[in-house]
């Protein structure tokens, strides 16, 4: 299992491992949004919040089962305005087992010519968080923001059995994200998804005491 610790930085962290921020994407990938309808019944899309963006060279001293692609950029998205204090925010995931909509894991093995995808309010104020760098450091099964191993909560496993945590993420009073009561959001993968490099396979659960 892999501890993320975050800092602030002085930056964008353009192409670099980061938290929050704006995602440096590839030019064949396009920003996740999910599908929603307004009060007159009218479909529009809103963008997913932008969580991380992994490099995954960064990752190879710590994946010591090799589970991992050692190439190229993990990047990972989800509906998380309400949980970071948005409570009108127009999409609400709910508990347990989210749609397929409400989440999105993006991998490209090519990396050598990115573009930072900037998403603005109206006024032009960024929509994001302000980026934070990501320091990796063996962990073990326990709270915090992890990658790899056995979901930290037993319903999780439970609910989901034999599923790796690609992707553990902890409530944090710094940025104001809490997921109702002591609760954690899991991007889980099956062992062979993750050998094949499926990651449309990614599947993303919420539990809260």
């Amino acid at each position: 299992m892999i501890k993320l610790t975050t800092t602030k930085a002085k930056n964008g962290l353009f192409g670099q491992s980061k938290w929050w921020g704006e995602p440096d994407l590839t030019a064949s990938l396009c920003y996740p949004e999910v599908s929603l309808t307004d009060e007159g019944g009218e479909i529009y899309n809103d963008p997913l919040t932008f969580v991380c963006q992994l490099r995954l060279d960064e990752l190879e001293p710590f994946d010591d089962e090799g589970l991992l692609p050692h190439r190229g950029m993990l990047w990972f998205f989800a509906a998380l305005d309400y949980f970071l204090g948005d409570l009108d925010a127009p999409c609400y995931p709910g508990m347990g087992t989210w749609q397929e909509q409400h989440f999105r894991v993006l991998y490209a093995e090519d990396i050598s010519t990115l573009h930072t995808h900037h998403l603005r309010y109206p006024d032009g104020t960024a929509a994001s968080l302000p980026a934070e760098a990501i320091c990796f450091s063996t962990g073990r099964n326990e709270d915090g923001h992890r990658l790899l191993g056995r979901p930290y909560m037993d319903e999780v496993r439970e609910a989901m059995p034999g599923m790796v945590s690609l992707l553990q993420v902890d409530e944090d009073e710094r940025w104001g994200l809490t997921f109702h009561d002591c609760g954690m959001l899991n991007f889980l993968i099956s062992r062979e998804d993750l050998k094949r490099r499926r990651f449309d396979h990614v599947h993303c659960h919420l539990h809260s005491f």
